[in-house]
């Protein structure tokens, strides 16, 4: 007698077979960051995840941030962090500490994906001009060498997908003068999406979610239409670092991209939940023309 949990199993991989059909060959773009970045065995576990997307036909590109770890480098030589409105002001030394970081962290993420089996390319959007940038302020305060994506020149990352390689983008790009900016991860995951025409933009965050009221756990929302989630910022619902992060959810969307989906990077496995199971693990803002997998009233 076949056991229960065997059956289990077979289960999962039924429930997963439609997802893999109508995404197979479709571009994936996830947005790595958060705490997930810093434990090694939670990292393994994204890096299986995206690793088993290639594998069953997705084509994923991340891109990956490491505010994180940035900020535990300036520590370590004894600079100050300085911070306006939220983002890190990036003068010319702390611009050169950014880019060795993001690079190592970038090679770590290339070599784990290679041990399990998978070719990956790790670059920068300085790389073949992958990202061009304006020089960004903050409410008219200048914060450094911050860039705004002006450009993305998507054939970089369509000619390694089509090599079967898996891009890894850490978010460095230059301005017409060819000087160095960094450029905050969410803006560079949403930029990308959009130009390389990704059916899906996944965020691996800390948090679990989009809540209607963040102080209650039973509120969060398994799934949002565009146009459902404008109404939650308009209303105030939504503050905080969820502010921005959404907005940039609904600007994907409006630019193309099907479906944007907002996950807690510190569950193991929670990418594949979200994409592979009818119920999901973190919240989905889909475009209008989508259908919703999950009926909150079932």
């Amino acid at each position: 007698m076949v056991s229960q949990k065997y059956l289990d199993k077979a289960e999962v991989l039924i429930e997963a077979l439609p997802y893999i059909q109508r995404f197979n060959r479709k571009i994936i773009v996830i947005k790595y960051g958060g705490s997930a970045m810093l434990d090694q065995e939670l990292k393994k576990k994204v890096i299986e995840d995206v690793v088993l997307l290639k594998l069953v036909g997705f084509k994923p590109i991340i891109v990956h941030g490491g505010g994180k770890e940035i900020s535990r480098w300036v520590g370590k030589v004894g600079m100050e962090p300085q911070f306006i409105n939220g983002l890190r002001v990036t003068d010319e030394d702390t611009m050169e500490l950014v880019e060795m970081v993001l690079a190592k962290v970038n090679k770590e993420l290339v070599s784990l994906v290679q041990s399990l089996g998978v070719k990956a390319v790790g670059i920068s959007g300085k790389d073949g001009g992958l990202l061009n940038v304006t020089r960004k302020t903050s409410d008219g305060q200048d914060i450094g060498y911050v860039g705004e994506i002006k450009e993305v020149n998507a054939k970089v990352l369509h000619d390694l997908l089509e090599k079967d390689f898996l891009p890894i983008v850490f978010p460095v790009g230059m301005d017409d003068d060819f000087q160095t900016y960094n450029i905050n991860a969410d803006d560079a995951a949403c930029a990308i999406a959009k130009e390389v025409s990704a059916e899906k933009l996944a965020f691996l965050t800390d948090i679990d979610g989009v809540y209607k009221d963040p102080s209650d756990s039973k509120t969060l929302i398994a799934e949002l239409y565009v146009n459902e989630a404008e109404k939650l910022i308009e209303d105030g619902y939504i503050g905080g670092g969820m502010l921005p992060k959404l907005k940039n959810c609904i600007d994907a969307i409006r630019q193309g991209v099907s479906r944007v989906h907002i996950l807690d990077g510190r569950i193991p496995h929670s990418m594949l939940l979200e994409i592979f199971t009818d119920r999901g693990a973190g919240t989905a803002i889909l475009c209008e023309r989508e259908a919703k997998y999950y009926n909150e009233e079932d």
